[in-house]
């Protein structure tokens, strides 16, 4: 990262207001949105473009990330009447036997601070607000000592499938002491997906200086006084030395497409804990998971950005159900725009909600604030959709 190796961020970040006055009427667009769409088009007017495609974007033609949102517009809700409810409703849950306010959460994500120089600490901050599950990534630009201390709440760490198992020891070993209560192994990430959009906008972090990218930069002011002058980040789970720009290559040199079944057992072993596999979409693979050890199905075909036509998520959510029973626990994301969405997951068989894209649009656009007003859409959409519906409860 060039400019920050000639120190411009310390320079930059010793000049009081501009940060401030840049994003301001960002701050004013984020608290005036009404809908995730909302700060969609927000973040797509704060960020650099390629940014905002790398967060926006799916696998190849994007077919499959079209019909992961589609698939829940053919979904009817055939609701009750006479229900006889008395607001508040109740939204709370358990997750990994955890009690939430909300059985909806933001999924683990890498790279926060590539939208917004708070990166993971805004999403951490707004589960900690709304008293939900908070996700964070092996490949987070926070530590984990950092995102402790600010979300005492319940909190996943997610790995992805490593070769080399003293670094995934050292990781786990790091989340067991920053309090976090269960583990999402990513199964779905052994090959890279093509991601056109990022080929296209010559996709590097951090970006390039070529005329194109420096085009794109001065016209994302806000974003690019972030980015300039705050410190150079790095993958703070796994190794500080890596900065962000190497995430690429440390990626390749570290993912591990052979990892099988016994790895698994090997990890869960080393781990003890409540575990997730993310990334199942067929029946069959969920059963072998719950013979395997994990405690959690996490149904996800990493939004759509890896093997394009995967399945909808919401589509193959009932067949896990039955396959693996009434008792075991099954986290669902992929797809999901609004509270109707989370209803129609909770009610074909998921116990917990994720949802990526959403608040990392409010990421993009505000910061902390656009992560905690992005939680709170969803939050309001369901409890709408949840009282219209003539259910008083998540069980329900």
């Amino acid at each position: 990262m060039p400019f920050h190796r000639m120190g411009v961020h310390k320079v930059l970040g010793n000049v009081p207001l501009v940060g401030k006055v840049l994003d301001a009427p960002y701050k004013r667009m984020v608290k005036n949105a009404i809908n995730i769409a909302d700060l969609r088009s927000i973040a797509k007017l704060r960020a650099h473009k390629m940014v905002f495609d790398y967060l926006d974007a799916g696998a190849d033609d994007e077919i499959s990330l079209r019909r992961g949102k589609d698939a829940y517009s053919e979904l009817e809700m055939h609701y009750h009447v006479l229900s006889g409810l008395q607001p508040p409703l109740d939204l709370s849950t358990k997750v990994f036997g955890c009690d939430v306010k909300l059985p909806f959460f933001a999924c683990p994500t890498a790279g926060n601070r590539m939208f917004h120089t708070e990166g993971e600490t805004a999403a951490a901050k707004a589960a900690e607000h709304h008293g939900t599950l908070y996700g964070l990534s092996s490949l987070a630009t926070t530590g984990i000592p950092e995102i402790g201390e600010i979300c005492k709440g319940p909190k996943v760490f997610q790995l992805y499938v490593w070769k080399d198992r003293e670094l995934v020891k050292d990781v786990l070993q790091k989340a067991k002491e920053g309090g976090f209560d269960a583990l999402a192994l990513t199964v779905d990430f052994t090959w890279y997906g093509n991601r056109e959009r990022d080929i296209r906008n010559g996709f590097t972090i951090p970006p390039n200086y070529t005329p194109k990218q420096v085009w794109e930069a001065i016209k994302a002011p806000a974003w690019s006084w972030d980015f300039l002058a705050n410190p150079a980040y790095n993958y703070a789970c796994i190794n500080t030395e890596v900065p962000a720009d190497s995430l690429a290559a440390f990626v390749n040199s570290q993912i591990n497409p052979a990892f099988d079944w016994k790895d698994a057992e090997w990890l869960l072993g080393e781990w003890g804990g409540p575990s997730a596999i993310k990334g199942v979409v067929r029946p069959d693979d969920a059963v072998l998971a719950k013979e395997t050890g994990f405690s959690t199905m996490w149904v996800s075909n990493h939004g759509a950005r890896q093997l394009e036509t995967s399945p909808a998520t919401i589509d193959v959510l009932p067949s896990i159900r039955e396959a693996v029973g009434p008792d075991t626990e099954i986290i669902l994301d992929g797809g999901v725009q609004r509270g109707t969405d989370i209803a129609k997951a909770l009610a074909l068989g998921a116990d917990a909600v994720g949802v990526g894209k959403p608040y990392l649009y409010g990421l993009a656009a505000g910061g902390s604030e656009g992560v905690i007003k992005a939680l709170e859409i969803l939050r309001v959409e369901l409890d709408r959709a949840m009282g219209l519906l003539g259910t008083g409860t998540v069980d329900d």
